[in-house]
């Protein structure tokens, strides 16, 4: 799966979560610069991000992550690993 495609597919996610078909995300994207980005929309954020690729964090993998790029990084990496 290309960076583009899980780009693509994490934003519709945070559309989501979120409830602003309006968000736009990129790389750089941190918790600060989403509204109402709470440890519950996290949380939700984060279940709905393992269900959608099929896969799972460990509790350190989610510690490590301090943006979107990096949260897309760690799926690309799960998906081809």
């Amino acid at each position: 799966m290309s960076s583009t495609e899980v780009m693509s597919r994490l934003s519709r996610l945070f559309q989501k979560v979120f409830e602003d078909g309006s968000l736009i995300v990129n790389e750089a994207t941190t918790a600060r610069d989403v509204e109402n980005w709470d440890s519950l929309n996290h949380l939700e954020l984060i279940l709905s991000v393992e269900e959608e690729f099929g896969i799972k964090f460990s509790l350190g993998e989610l510690q490590d992550m301090k943006n979107v790029g990096m949260l897309a990084q760690s799926i690309e990496s799960k998906l081809t690993g």
